[in-house]
């Protein structure tokens, strides 16, 4: 219960932003104060915001009764700059804007942006955004800019600070500044004068001071993002650069960012890399030094210390040379990019020859071959995962990145590898961006007692001292200050200059609203309060790191809960299990059955974005299992005893409304069936014009007879229980668009016995009834094997979804199973005469087939009957999964945000799951198929 000011806040903010996006619930403030680091406050308020205006309209508020704010996008961030145990403003789903300029020399993005769709943007164009954080993939352009976040290629010379064209933001008192905007920045000189020309007394004072002024010059050549971007004093006169450039890294403390534009950099269409060994870290160091001095050649350089290598030598793809090496070895993966093969070839030689004076283990062979270079760098990025799923339970990953100057990497290296000894972090491992003196280093402390936590005070206090003291280093290099290093930034810049940083942040934020105790802090123990507690909940998830980097692929994701949340909301469930508070269990029990489970679709999705592999997915099945009541695992049961009466029952009650629709209309029928949900709620299926009719009695064409080709085909149950809407181009039943397709292709056609009853199982298994799907599997195995004389003849199947449940379930490995796409793309299409129809289609993979990495071969198969065919950004799972589209149809509609606007060009759109199907349709605007209907239209025999 909300009290005092946060009460007042409350109730005042409601009169301008949709309860939906306001929370104070225990579940949603819990998930939303989870971030990527090892820090855990729960927020008392969290808003989802969607403009400006409501941005001004917070802090406000906000300012009036003195209540501190954060702003967080995706929450990657991994030092503790988006948490908060006040209110907490989330920029991510409704700040979706992107605007091509310049011919894809410039691009405006607004802070919800993720960095990859932003570069999916310019790809066309041959370029990208500067920054590369590994992160990229999942990471917003609000925390990339805040964070001024590099990467293993971008450096310090194409970091958002250095690359920068122009920001718009909101700062603490609601003035709006847009520095692209002349207006704007007319009128801001003049309302804002005294704080401009204060940055300019401060650059005076800087200046005047050659000491300082040389520091922040030295200090900004190497990586560095710990305090704030002090380089704006002394690169830029004009007081307004300097305020933009000091807003770069500033971490939500000194104005909330709305928008960027980028100057965009040259994406190099030709690369080469080689993964060179070392005998000792020394030997790689000193390699590294001299490729520091020719960054023109060297794209990237990332150093493995022997530890790091030990973490992956046991993974699939990794040398086995790697587990002979001796115990000082080390490795360095090297890149280099080029316009083009001559140039790329002229790079290789200039590299090698640059170290060829340094001794190695292997020599140095660089490769271009694209699969190649790829292992080589998934052997890199696997090295802080290795790490997060090797670690003990209840303890969690800290991964640190520091600089040193470039002329003492291999020293301060060295004494950071006996740092792990000293502190017993044998599990510690060292890699990084080494190129720019950047590294980053991972271990796992527990946190559970005091003990460890003192532990792991002192090994901070003495990185500290080494880094910053001793070397004069930088504490942050990319991941920026947070609450993880603010209580040390004036360790590392002096008081002089921490006094500054002090000034800056009293300028921008008198009141001290904005993200307080982030930079600049006075508890100098603030790096060792509020640690995430990491208990041992299920050993489904008990490796989770809560990176988020699972965030972007799930359908849930902008209406309920992510995989991560879930994850946090499920160790929270255990503590409280644990310590007996029974009534904050009871609460958020209570919210995580809509939240947590009704809106998880279990596509699994979350797998494979999780550096760790984790399926929340299959977590959700698990809990289904064990909360479905005798009842229902006896209901489960006899459905599955009598399939095929239940798909008869099912049968009738959709031919039951194909009479009355046909007789009342779209509008009647739609109304009806409102009506109907308001009274009985979910368990009367949401109607939509693309609603499917009732399949008649099955014609199982069967192919060219006698034919020396054969194929055993299982039309899914969705296949015979349901024809396509009359809105649809081919309103033909799917058994009979691939019967044709194969007749076509001169196969006979085998149909399983009993195939009225055959289901692979996933309407039970995705309501936790793991008895029934099993038995349904076991069916179904044995008709088929049964049907392909043992396996001599390939079995297809016509659903993605079934297609690669089958291929998990069914163990006997004489069964060929293939989806009725992949068998035409790789096997049919020898006898098939392609003609692609000059027109634009849409494609969207179903997860099931995403996960099965079948992505390529649909999208080449689709490219084979259409001449353009569009793949929507950002659609991931459709979020019908199955029947939720039905029940909960809001899942769907937010999976599915954005679809629109993007397939607003095309035709038809085309998938491989009839119930993904209809609500693609409805929220996309065009008709979608089965992508066998295209394949149909856009074949013949061949002669």
């Amino acid at each position: 219960m909300l009290q005092g000011a946060y009460r007042e806040f409350h109730q005042h903010i409601l009169e301008t932003i949709p309860p939906r996006r306001v929370f104070t619930d225990p579940l949603s403030t819990l998930a939303y104060g989870t971030d990527a680091s090892c820090y855990r406050l729960t927020p008392k308020i969290v808003i989802k915001t969607e403009n400006e205006a409501e941005v001004r309209t917070i802090l406000a508020a906000a300012a009036a009764l003195k209540l501190p704010v954060t702003f967080r996008a995706a929450g990657t961030s991994l030092s503790g700059q988006a948490v908060s145990d006040s209110i907490l403003i989330v920029a991510s789903h409704g700040w979706k804007q992107l605007e091509i300029l310049d011919n894809g020399h410039a691009i405006r993005l607004q802070p919800g942006v993720i960095g990859a769709e932003a570069n999916a943007a310019l790809a066309p164009f041959g370029r990208k955004i500067g920054p590369d954080p590994a992160t990229i993939n999942s990471a917003m352009i609000g925390g990339i800019v805040n964070n001024n976040s590099s990467g293993m290629c971008c450096g310090t010379a194409e970091n958002t600070y250095k690359t920068l064209k122009s920001l718009r933001l909101v700062l603490a008192d609601g003035t709006v500044l847009d520095t692209s905007d002349a207006a704007s920045v007319a009128a801001f000189r003049v309302s804002h004068a005294a704080l401009l020309a204060r940055l300019a007394a401060l650059r005076n004072t800087v200046l005047a001071d050659e000491t300082l002024a040389a520091k922040i010059r030295r200090k900004y050549k190497m990586k560095n993002t710990t305090g704030y971007s002090l380089n704006a004093l002394v690169d830029f006169a004009d007081p307004l650069d300097m305020l933009s450039h000091l807003m770069v890294g500033s971490e939500g403390t000194l104005a909330f960012v709305s928008e960027v534009v980028y100057h965009t950099v040259v994406e190099h269409p030709h690369k080469a890399s080689s993964l060179v060994f070392y005998p000792t870290i020394k030997a790689a160091c000193d390699a590294i030094q001299i490729l520091a001095q020719h960054k023109n050649v060297v794209s990237a350089a990332e150093l493995l210390d022997r530890a790091s290598l030990t973490s992956v030598e046991n993974k699939a793809g990794v040398p086995d040379f790697i587990k002979t090496l001796g115990k000082d070895a080390a490795a360095i993966l090297i890149e280099t990019r080029a316009a083009n093969p001559e140039q790329l070839a002229a790079n290789v030689a200039a590299i090698s020859g640059f170290i060829a004076t340094i001794d190695t283990l292997t020599g140095i062979a660089f490769t271009s071959d694209v699969a190649e270079y790829t292992r080589y760098w998934n052997i890199r990025k696997g090295m802080f995962p290795s790490v997060g799923a090797m670690r003990a339970a209840e303890t969690t990953v800290i991964i640190e990145d520091v600089a040193f100057p470039i002329e003492h990497l291999a020293e301060g290296t060295l004494k950071l590898q006996a740092l792990f000894r000293q502190f017993h972090y044998d599990e510690a491992i060292i890699f990084g961006h080494a190129l720019e003196g950047n590294l980053h280093f991972v271990f796992t402390p527990n946190f559970s007692g005091q003990e460890e936590v003192a532990r792991y005070e002192a090994f901070i206090e003495a990185v500290c001292q080494l880094v910053a003291v001793e070397y004069e280093g930088a504490l942050k290099a990319e991941h920026g200050t947070g609450r993880n290093m603010a209580p040390f930034v004036e360790m590392e810049w002096g008081p002089v200059a921490y006094r500054l940083m002090q000034e800056i942040k009293a300028l921008f934020d008198p009141a001290g609203i904005l993200n307080p105790d982030v930079i600049i802090t006075s508890d100098k123990l603030l790096h060792i309060r509020d640690l995430k507690p990491i208990p041992a909940a299920n050993d489904l998830i008990d490796k989770c790191i809560e990176c988020g980097f699972c965030e972007v692929m799930c359908p849930s994701r902008a209406i309920t809960l992510t995989p991560r949340q879930r994850i946090v909301a499920n160790r929270e469930m255990a503590l409280l299990e644990k310590s007996g508070d029974s009534e904050r269990l009871a609460e958020i029990k209570q919210a995580y059955q809509y939240a947590g489970d009704e809106t998880c679709t279990t596509c699994g999705l979350c797998e494979t974005a999780c550096p760790v592999g984790i399926n929340t997915g299959s977590l959700t099945s698990l809990i289904r299992a064990a909360n479905l009541s005798d009842i229902g695992w006896a209901t489960a049961n006899t459905l599955a005893d009598n399939f095929t009466a239940a798909s008869s029952g099912a049968r009738l009650g959709l031919k039951a409304l194909d009479v009355v629709h046909a007789i009342a209309g779209d509008a009647a029928i739609g109304g009806v069936m409102r009506g109907l949900r308001k009274v009985a709620g979910r368990k009367i299926p949401r109607w939509t014009p693309y609603f499917p009719r009732a399949a008649g009695k099955a014609k199982l064409a069967a192919g060219v007879a006698n034919s020396e080709r054969k194929v055993v085909y299982m039309p899914s149950c969705l296949t015979r229980t349901f024809v396509p809407s009359g809105k649809m181009p081919d309103v033909r039943p799917l058994n009979e668009v691939v019967a044709s397709v194969l007749s076509k292709a001169g196969y006979d056609i085998v149909y399983p016995e009993g195939l009225a009853n055959l289901c692979c199982g996933t309407p039970f298994k995705s309501k936790g009834a793991l008895d029934a799907a099993g038995k349904k599997v076991n069916e179904v195995e044995a008709a088929l094997l049964l049907a392909s004389e043992n396996g001599r003849w390939p079995v297809i199947i016509d659903n993605g979804v079934c297609t690669a449940a089958l291929l998990d379930d069914i163990r006997d490995p004489r069964l060929q199973i293939v989806d009725v796409t992949g068998f035409v793309h790789d096997v049919a299409s020898a006898y098939l005469q392609f003609t692609p129809q000059d027109e634009t289609v849409a494609l969207h993979v179903v997860c099931s087939m995403r996960k099965k990495g079948q992505s390529a071969m649909l999208n080449a198969l689709a490219r084979r009957c259409a001449k353009t065919v569009i793949e929507p950004a950002g659609i991931t799972c459709c979020g019908f999964a199955g029947d939720k589209g039905f029940s909960h149809p809001e899942l769907n509609e937010s999976a599915l945000t954005g679809l629109r606007e993007q397939v607003r060009d095309c035709g038809s759109g085309f998938s491989t799951s009839a119930t993904c199907e209809i609500g693609l349709s409805e929220h996309g605007g065009i008709p979608y198929q089965h992508l066998m209907v295209l394949v149909d239209r856009a074949t013949q025999a061949r002669r």
